[in-house]
């Protein structure tokens, strides 16, 4: 039985053992699949936050962000049901600003 209102935590594993993602997810109406729902973090092998956001039902949805392995702010942006929009920003590894698009 699908309820989207109890959330299973998933968490995936480099080969190395080190923590590539965990996020949050339901199942499907007609059981068949996982759907990521809430904060799903991702993780670079060396440990670092890699990427954070929030899925809704499925989809991409609100502002997300994406890090260099060193930390810093790699690219900042949001999303509208699956689809990026409005201003996104990218940064070099020494968080400089290298771009800005609209999309």
């Amino acid at each position: 039985m699908s309820d989207p209102d109890v959330l299973h935590i998933a968490e995936i594993y480099y080969p190395s053992g080190a923590l590539r993602s965990r996020y949050a997810r339901y199942l499907s109406g007609d059981g068949t699949r996982w759907v990521r729902h809430g904060l799903c973090v991702g993780y670079h092998e060396n440990g670092p936050v890699s990427s954070e956001g929030c899925y809704e039902h499925g989809l991409e949805h609100g502002e997300w962000s994406d890090y260099h392995s060193n930390g810093q702010l790699a690219a900042r942006g949001n999303y509208d049901r699956g689809s990026e929009t409005g201003i996104w920003s990218y940064r070099d590894p020494e968080g400089n600003l290298e771009a800005t698009e609209y999309k």
